[in-house]
């Protein structure tokens, strides 16, 4: 029954305005008119894998238990007493119906929670039976009011699931679907090897080649300790001398290699792969020009 669901504790109030209690003798069970004191309370177990089948656990810590001893020999009535066996049974489960404002409450044997009225040794006392009527009152002892004393606490809410923060490996072994346009595939493709199992180099874009330059004086020494650079974005011979002409002043330069002390005119292409390169500019009035074997008038280039 739903009320059963939502309580942790109870008090049942039997049909002679007595509240049962567990007496404090820790065994048995009783009746009093006190509904105020610890012994009136029972908490309130639901049975695993049962909607509508409850324990009720004393302050003593045991459970309301439907025993198979007879109350008094002859009689159909049997003890309820408290007890907490090792294995907790079913004798110890109750089954609750609801009858109007009231409720009964069944053994799992068919027999039902009843409080006894009259002379002792019946007075007050507790026992489980088949249902019937009172022959004087015509009411019927099995039925008791349930009242709720404390209630469960309402189970917290799950929290929200915190959000997935993907990273770079997630995204890259699960790339998002090809059709979605805002995907963004990072799968690298395998680069091909050479026969002799090395990767092949990637081209780099050609910002421009260096080149270091000296310029030849009268006497065709060099006017400057240090080279200059400039970083020359041509392709040809050509473009170099007019290049230099522009960067130093000077007309019709001859254009030198340096080596083992003596110049070299240079007549062929540029060094591929944009090589640095280390020159001498040689002006038409320096001495050094008539010492450079240029082939022509000392203008050609």
């Amino acid at each position: 029954m739903d009320f059963f669901q939502r309580a942790k504790s109870v008090r049942l109030h039997s049909y002679h305005d007595k509240y049962l209690l567990a007496d404090d003798d820790k065994e048995s069970v009783c009746q009093d008119r006190n509904g105020t004191i610890r012994q009136a309370k029972w908490e309130v177990e639901m049975v695993p894998g049962y909607d509508h089948v409850i324990r009720l656990k004393s302050c003593y810590g045991k459970y309301l238990t439907a025993s198979n001893v007879p109350f008094l020999l002859g009689m159909t009535g049997k003890k309820v007493l408290q007890t907490l066996p090792r294995r907790l049974d079913s004798s110890v489960e109750w089954e609750p119906f609801r009858e109007g404002m009231q409720i009964r409450l069944k053994t799992r044997y068919g027999n039902f929670l009843r409080a006894n009225g009259g002379l002792p040794p019946w007075r007050n006392s507790i026992t489980h039976d088949r249902t019937h009527r009172h022959r004087s009152t015509g009411q019927n002892w099995d039925l008791w009011d349930v009242d709720i004393v404390e209630l469960r606490p309402k189970p917290a809410a799950p929290p929200p699931p915190e959000p997935k923060v993907e990273s770079a490996e997630d995204t890259e072994s699960e790339p998002e679907e090809p059709d979605s346009p805002s995907s963004i595939s990072l799968t690298r493709r395998p680069i091909p090897r050479k026969e002799d199992g090395s990767f092949p180099c990637s081209p780099v874009k050609a910002e421009g080649r260096l080149i270091s330059y000296r310029v030849a004086d009268e006497n065709g020494d060099f006017m400057e300790e240090e080279e200059a650079t400039i970083t020359f974005k041509g392709s040809g011979l050509e473009e170099l001398v007019e290049t230099l002409e522009d960067e130093t002043g000077l007309e019709d330069i001859i254009l030198c290699s340096h080596w083992g002390g003596k110049l070299y005119p240079l007549r062929l292409q540029l060094p591929p792969n944009n090589a640095q390169m280390h020159v001498v500019v040689v002006p038409p009035s320096s001495r050094a020009a008539g010492d450079v074997e240029v082939p022509g008038s000392p203008n050609t280039r």
